[in-house]
Parts: C-alpha cells; sequence; structure tokens
C-alpha cells in the first residue's frame, strides 16, 4: 500500500516478512472470503473494543506529548474517531449477539491484548512522541492497508460492515491525516529519518508492535 507517508514505507519494509504475516494472516483472509467462524469474530471484537479503550488512551498521552498544535488537534481527532466511531461498530456488531457494551467493557483482557496496550503505553510513558507514533503506526496503517485491499478484493459479504468501516474515506482520512502528522513529526524533531542514530530504535518500535497484531489476529482465531 503506497501513500501512507515516507516514514510509514520505511519502518514497513524494515519489519520484513512480519508486516505481510499481519496484514495477510489467516484471521483477514477469512474476512475476505466469509470464512472466519463467526465465535472467533465476535472473540476478537471484544478483545479490540478494550484494545480501542486503551489506543485511544494512548493517542491522548500523544495529544499531551505533542509539540505543535497540529499534532495535538490530529491526536485529538484520532481519540475521538476511536472513542465515537471505531468502537460503535463492536458495541453494534456485538449487540446484535447478545453482547452488551457493560459485558464488552467488563470482559478478562487475553495476553495478547495485555501485552499490545500496554506495550504501546510503556512506548508512550517511556518514550517521546516519535516512540508514540512507531508504536501506534502499525495499527492505523495496517487496518488502512486490509480494509483498502478488501474493500476492492472480498469475495463474500460476511463481514462487509467490518470491511466497510476501514476501506471508507472516513478511516483513509485517518490514516492519510496520521502520516502528515508522523512525516512532520520525524523532520521537526529529526531531520531525516535515515541519517538519525534513533531510525533503528523507531523501526524496532514499530516492528514489535506489527509482531504483536500477529499474535492478536492469531488471539482471535484462537476464539473459533
Amino acid at each position: 500500500m503506497s501513500g501512507y507517508g515516507t516514514t510509514f514505507e520505511q519502518w514497513r519494509a524494515a519489519a520484513g516478512p512480519v508486516w505481510p504475516a499481519y496484514v495477510g494472516h489467516p484471521f483477514v483472509a477469512g474476512l475476505g472470503d466469509g470464512s472466519l467462524p463467526r465465535p472467533a469474530f465476535l472473540h476478537y471484537l471484544v478483545q479490540d473494543y478494550i484494545f480501542l479503550f486503551h489506543f485511544s488512551r494512548a493517542w491522548a498521552l500523544a495529544a499531551a506529548k505533542a509539540d505543535t498544535p497540529d499534532e495535538m488537534r490530529v491526536a485529538a481527532s484520532t481519540v475521538d474517531g476511536l472513542v465515537n466511531h471505531e468502537m460503535s461498530l463492536h458495541i453494534q456488531t456485538c449487540a446484535a449477539a447478545g453482547i452488551d457494551e457493560a459485558t464488552l467493557f467488563a470482559a478478562r483482557e487475553e495476553p495478547e491484548n495485555l501485552a499490545y496496550t500496554r506495550y504501546v503505553l510503556e512506548a508512550g510513558y517511556s518514550g517521546d512522541f516519535l516512540d508514540l507514533m512507531a508504536a501506534l503506526a502499525p495499527c492505523v496503517m495496517g487496518y488502512g492497508e486490509i480494509g483498502a485491499r478488501l474493500g476492492q478484493e472480498a469475495t463474500s459479504d460476511v463481514y462487509r460492515d467490518w470491511i466497510v468501516t476501514y476501506a471508507s474515506e472516513d478511516y483513509q482520512k485517518i490514516c492519510l491525516d496520521v502520516r502528515v502528522l508522523i512525516d512532520n513529526a520525524v523532520a521537526r524533531r529529526l531531520g531525516t529519518l535515515a541519517d538519525s542514530p534513533r531510525a533503528a530504535h523507531l523501526a524496532h518500535r514499530f516492528e514489535t508492535a506489527t509482531r504483536l497484531e500477529v499474535a492478536f489476529w492469531s488471539m482471535g482465531l484462537r476464539g473459533a
């Protein structure tokens, strides 16, 4: 997927085979062809609701660590998109299956969920704005890439609502806004990423978060 920014493309390339293992995971393939068992999808949605709660906290932390009004605006806008829009898909879909929001919020977190969300938050607490962006980017951009591809290639309508959410113009705009945010943040703080002594560290942050995304999909499949 092109168009998500210079920094993202460098991080994605540095992640090597981990990236295709994430965006081409069997869970994703099952969303596209409709073969994903419904119990696995619902298990994933319950866990992803919890994930998004913590992910929103991480973006709120990004707003607190922002250096400019533009950085703060994008971070705040992303929190709004997550809390008031993306999480709505989970609430509505689970409600149709008899799982209300209180039950979603009270669900026990799987170890893969704990590992991923706390890793992202720790990146923000112990690092700076760029550490946080490197840890956040795989989820934002990966779902954008998956949604755009499945929006064109899906052969089943079973999970059409999920696919449309991430293929939508609204979600793709979030990806593009984050692209600009990250590229500008790198330029402001480091100049050129390739010439920075922090390049390898940030790429490792991104690759680790991507590995945790792979584990999250596998956790979803286990729910079947």
